[in-house]
């Protein structure tokens, strides 16, 4: 999914932090149009929290109406230094890439591109599409060792799930409780998808020096005595010894967590790239505006998006915090 010619942060302020869990604090997300077609809620990054973990970048679209409609339709568009994530709740989305992979994206599989070196990919809801469009799309991170590997695109139509006090949980990557997603990445990561229906109760347990981010994708909870509902993100600082964190649902409800350990690289994102110096962002810009580096997308009838202009600035690195490094 393409991002934002720069990262903007919200103006909104971060509301009050979990009396239960020191230095918690619920942030709330904005919207953004991703096309003619789609609007999505960002909420990460923030002008309060830049990374959870390696997650650099979440995006929730729906649950929207698309019969009779296009759906999403997001052309080719190059990535580099990043992997992401799509994850549906519900609808259908075609992947293209440049490696010459067409997957069809559904429900209940993780979709994991790594970027790498260099890709391009289209996102189209195909033709005949089911009615709704619903899930998150996520950028991880790649550290230094990894950021220039070789790009790949791989499919987990059969993740590890487990029965955890009334949640039904899917572990989408990392290790949660025992069970470990076959997904391939390159620092110390969580993805859990949680399902409990009205009134259910499930304690989650935080990794040792793990931040966590909680989000929900229907319905609403409650975690640690905060309301959570669609639209804002909760952010867990991490705890030495690890711990539990309450979470009841007011209602039918779907959660996604994400976590890791604090990712300390420092990270220029511009676009679709994630990179570490101004430099860098430019010679990516460079080469996709030439052809180079990021290969063709084929069987797709949408040009390619153009590579917008640089800022009149020079790109700073951000630390995890936010914090402009010289």
């Amino acid at each position: 999914m393409a991002g934002p010619e720069q990262v903007v942060y919200p103006g909104e302020r971060a509301e009050a932090g979990l009396d239960d869990v020191p230095g918690s604090v619920l942030l709330p997300g904005h919207d953004v149009p991703l096309g003619r077609f789609t609007t999505v809620r960002r909420l990460l990054p923030h002008r309060q929290r830049r990374l959870i973990g390696a997650w650099c970048f979440v995006d929730s679209f729906g649950p929207d109406l698309v019969a009779g409609q296009p759906g999403m339709q997001v052309p080719p568009h190059p990535h580099c230094g990043l992997q992401t994530v799509t994850w549906l709740v519900a609808g259908e989305i075609a992947h293209r890439d440049s490696l010459g992979n067409a997957r069809s994206v559904t429900p209940g599989g993780l979709h994991l591109m790594t970027s790498g070196h260099g890709i391009a990919h289209s996102e189209q809801s195909p033709r005949e599409h089911p009615d709704l469009m619903h899930g998150l799309q996520l950028w991880v991170a790649l550290p230094d060792g990894a950021r220039d590997i070789a790009p790949a695109f791989d499919s987990y139509e059969d993740l590890p799930t487990l029965s955890e006090d009334a949640a039904r949980v899917s572990v989408v990557v990392g290790e949660y409780a025992g069970a470990r997603s076959p997904a391939r990445v390159h620092t110390p990561l969580l993805g859990l998808e949680a399902q409990l229906s009205a009134g259910g109760r499930w304690a989650l347990r935080a990794a040792p020096r793990f931040e966590h981010g909680l989000l929900v994708l229907t319905g609403s909870v409650r975690v640690a005595g905060t309301l959570l509902e669609r639209g804002s993100l909760l952010y867990v600082p991490p705890q030495d010894a690890g711990g539990e964190l309450p979470v009841e649902a007011l209602e039918d409800s779907t959660l996604f967590v994400v976590g890791g350990e604090p990712f300390d690289e420092p990270l220029v994102m511009w676009w679709n790239f994630v990179a570490r110096t101004h430099e860098e962002i430019v010679a990516a810009r460079d080469d996709w505006a030439a052809g180079r580096r990021f290969g063709q997308v084929g069987g797709c009838e949408r040009a390619a998006l153009p590579a917008p202009t640089m800022p009149g600035v020079r790109l700073k690195a951000r630390d995890r915090h936010g914090g402009v490094l010289s």
